[in-house]
């Protein structure tokens, strides 16, 4: 095993590889401030390796390495694209940059949108005391140097101030052009006390991403987050959500992936005020190259706070699947209601599910649970269905759908849950 010390070392020298001779991005104090203090962060803590706790089950080179591998695109001709059933206001990014003209206008009641490039080029501006907090925060007891570097070096992002209950819901787009666009984005977003809104994103964005998004959610104030990752094949990405909680606020995200490369998103949450809920969801199918991993951490902060983890996935020629996920309970976080469920559906031989769950618990008065299994169609299942006519790779499209439900049950919006439901069964249908 390679001593701590040389692990470092061989850290921080790939990190100064990296950034040396790339200047920050121009801008004014307040963003300046916070980028120069992110690159220290990324030179001090170095780039993830495989030998980190974390990083054990995931090789994070492909994100890291200088310049990002080509992607095909990936055609979506006939396909309907996500949510365009509903009422919502559109921002669209094409290859990480936005687009002012395909975008609806921002403007809607109860929200204040600006983007980062805009903001940036200010003194100052709301964003000022909250961009990159979360983050830097986020950086113990697990390093993220990822999310570090895209503090530093993103030129491109909303910043969202919701002051009132939204009438719809925000729409983020991300739209690819470019077989090799490596893109930063990084969004900030502050609900405020008893505001309430409902934030979509989908889209594959680029060849690689790294994304940031830092969630204030105060006092009362409550934020859907749903997020379908686009079907690129050969895409690869690390999307890392970092949310705050205040007293009685309520934080609900769901991630829909079907396919590519190499995908990795972290969730990393405080509930900072008493009575505060936080639930985070993920379903996930693949196949073949693919390997997906969710890395999540939750710390309730205070008492009388739930939390809930539910991530299912279906994986099967080759697919890897991770889930790495954590509870920690601090001593004043007395009548804590943890609960945390990762489970994988394997459909061959081929394919590998690897879990670490983890509770970590310093009060005496908590209801914390964990669980993880991993398996295969049920045979007895799909017995009962073909013994009543139900052909069997209908059969198994129903019994793999039903295994996904607990995570799409997270969704509060049935209507949305229903469009990303059909999704699913659309690719289910195609790899039949």
């Amino acid at each position: 095993m390679m001593p701590r010390a040389k692990l470092k070392a061989q850290k921080v020298d790939a990190a100064e590889a990296l950034l040396s001779g790339r200047g920050l991005p121009a801008g004014g104090a307040w963003i300046t401030r916070a980028r120069e203090a992110a690159k220290a962060r990324v030179a001090e803590l170095g780039l993830p390796v495989r030998r980190d706790e974390y990083w054990r089950y995931t090789d994070p080179r492909r994100l890291t390495d200088a310049a990002a591998q080509s992607a095909t695109l990936h055609d979506t001709k006939g396909e309907t694209p996500v949510f365009d059933a509903f009422d919502r206001l559109k921002l669209v990014f094409v290859d990480g940059v936005f687009d002012a003209e395909a975008s609806d206008p921002l403007a809607l009641d109860g929200v204040e949108i600006c983007t980062l490039a805009q903001a940036a080029t200010t003194d100052l501006h709301w964003a000022r005391d909250l961009y990159g907090t979360l983050e830097a925060r986020g950086q113990k007891p697990v390093e993220r140097s990822l999310a570090s570097l895209n503090t530093a070096y993103a030129t491109e992002g909303l910043l969202i101030r919701i002051t009132a209950k939204v009438s719809k819901p925000i729409s983020i787009i991300y739209l690819r052009q470019s077989t090799d666009a490596d893109v930063m984005v990084h969004h900030l977003v502050q609900v405020e006390s008893g505001a309430e809104a409902t934030i979509l994103e989908n889209g594959p964005m680029a060849a690689r991403f790294n994304q940031v998004m830092e969630v204030d959610i105060a006092e009362g104030a409550t934020l859907h987050h749903i997020r379908a990752q686009g079907r690129d094949h050969q895409r690869s990405g690390a999307a890392h959500l970092f949310a705050r909680l205040g007293a009685g606020a309520q934080l609900k995200s769901f991630t829909l992936t079907a396919n590519g490369t190499l995908i990795r998103n972290d969730a990393v949450i405080w509930l900072d005020g008493a009575g505060g809920s936080a639930h985070v969801a993920g379903a996930t199918v693949g196949d073949g190259a693919f390997h997906h991993d969710d890395t999540v951490f939750i710390t309730h902060g205070a008492p009388r706070c739930e939390s809930r983890q539910v991530y299912k996935k279906v994986l099967r020629g080759g697919a890897v699947g991770v889930f790495q996920g954590k509870i920690l309970v601090e001593r004043a976080a007395q009548l804590t209601d943890g609960y945390q469920i990762s489970q994988s559906l394997l459909l061959d031989e081929n394919a590998q599910f690897l879990a670490k769950p983890e509770l970590e618990i310093y009060a005496d008065d908590v209801k914390c649970s964990h669980g993880s299994t991993s398996g295969e169609i049920d045979p007895n299942q799909l017995f009962y269905l073909r013994a009543r006519g139900v052909p069997e790779d209908r059969a198994k499209m129903l019994l793999v759908l039903a295994f996904l439900a607990e995570a799409l049950d997270e969704i509060a919006d049935p209507d949305l849950a229903e469009d990303l439901r059909a999704r699913l069964e659309a690719w289910l249908a195609r790899r039949a």
